[in-house]
């Protein structure tokens, strides 16, 4: 049994967030790898880019930094330089620049160091999944997915708990700027430009930037230097160290990039149980829990694409692409792909190897939470098993309306307590 059938038309408008709300249009996605995995979109809404879809072409482009640039913008939307400069965090700059930045705080996001949080994790899952669970019926989003990546971002970031459930509303705010279960202040339906200079043009980065104002300022009173958000400030290898409005930026897409992509990994894992029954036996049996993370993640792409930009020609499929053209890496249509994943269409814990692109492996900007995602997705799935005898739909699931982060927003389940 699959997740469930793609109904797209195998014709949908990548650029249209409403052709997602479904679900990812994967018919779309097979129809580009098998007819035109170079294909040139126009579009309305700016600059025409090519989209790249096959999970080979993927690999050999992420890699070549020198070729396709993250410095002009990682999503499809144009920017002036000025809105560039104003917004941009080390994902949007290429090696050398970005190399001194990420080696800041690599360190904190190491396989070693996260290890050490598995007993912090499972606790947490622990009293996730008790209050949870209780109730029988519930949305799996909400009461679990949403909330383990958000309590574990209060400990990487040193916030009080009791702000958590804001600052993740204001990070879904940014992530899902195209979602008005999300925002008021909705990207493509904007007639004003009032905070075109603020992260994904979003009132929320203004209100996040004065929350780091105020969280460092208290951090420097008590005269706390641990943690992330000190080492981020630091001098790098080349004596510079980030500015002001940088270090905002960095602010923010921790607490967005932190928490949305792991909760929808989670979220998709929890749907797959629904199902694919079987799944929940082999985690019970514990064969699984080191290769179901990674076919999890797979499974739910849950960053849809990243854009680069090409700094010079170059030939691919018997097509130019010119230099300063978008090129578009669509890694949920490189983790469907059949010609590198046997059955791709079904969740497969045992999948291995399982060389998915979800954390955009092969290049500079390969996902720095990796590990942590790993581990948070490992443990919750475990202790879940542990609780309950089954787990089944109670209504109808609701995904993001958006094109640039893929996720089930609402999952009602009823599960049975072991």
């Amino acid at each position: 049994m699959t997740i469930w059938t793609p109904n797209d038309d195998g014709h949908a408008d990548l650029t249209d967030h409403d052709a997602f709300v479904q679900g990812a249009p994967h018919n779309t996605f097979a129809r580009l790898r098998r007819e035109d995995p170079l294909h040139w979109t126009e579009w309305d809404g700016g600059k025409g880019f090519w989209s790249v879809t096959r999970h080979a072409d993927i690999l050999q482009l992420n890699r070549q930094s020198d070729l396709l640039s993250s410095a002009r913008g990682i999503r499809i939307e144009d920017q002036s330089e000025e809105e560039y400069l104003a917004r941009r965090t080390f994902q949007e700059t290429d090696p050398p620049e970005h190399m001194s930045t990420r080696v800041k705080v690599a360190k904190a996001f190491s396989k070693q160091v996260i290890a050490g949080f598995e007993g912090q994790i499972r606790d947490l899952c622990i009293d996730i999944l008790d209050e949870a669970l209780q109730a029988g019926t519930f949305d799996a989003t909400k009461k679990i997915a949403r909330e383990l990546p958000m309590r574990m971002l209060g400990r990487i970031l040193g916030t009080p708990d009791e702000d958590l459930p804001w600052l993740v509303d204001k990070g879904d705010a940014l992530m899902a700027n195209t979602d008005p279960d999300f925002t008021d202040h909705v990207v493509d339906k904007l007639e004003t430009d009032e905070f075109r200079l603020m992260p994904f043009n979003s009132p929320a980065g203004a209100e996040l930037y004065q929350y780091a104002d105020t969280l460092m300022a208290r951090k420097a009173a008590a005269g706390d230097t641990s943690g992330i958000l000190h080492m981020i400030r630091q001098p790098g290898p080349d004596g510079k160290c980030i500015n002001e409005r940088e270090f905002k930026n960095f602010f923010c897409l921790l607490v967005a990039a932190g928490n949305d992509t792991t909760r929808y990994s989670l979220a998709a894992g929890i749907h797959a149980l629904c199902q694919q029954p079987e799944l929940l036996g082999q985690i019970k049996e514990g064969s699984v829990l080191d290769t179901a993370p990674d076919e999890i993640i797979r499974w739910a792409s849950p960053a849809t694409y990243f854009r680069r930009t090409a700094t010079r020609d170059f030939e691919m499929h018997g097509k130019t692409v010119k230099a300063g053209d978008k090129v578009v890496y669509w890694f949920i249509s490189g983790n469907r792909d059949d010609a590198a994943f046997d059955d791709p269409f079904r969740v497969n814990l045992a999948r291995t190897p399982n060389k998915h692109v979800a954390f955009g492996q092969g290049g500079p900007h390969v996902c720095l939470g990796m590990w942590l995602a790993r581990l948070e997705v490992r443990i919750l799935f475990q202790e879940l098993a542990k609780r309950i005898k089954s787990i089944e739909p109670a209504g109808d699931i609701q995904f993001l309306r958006s094109n640039f982060v893929s996720g089930i927003k609402t999952l009602p389940v009823t599960v049975q307590l072991e």
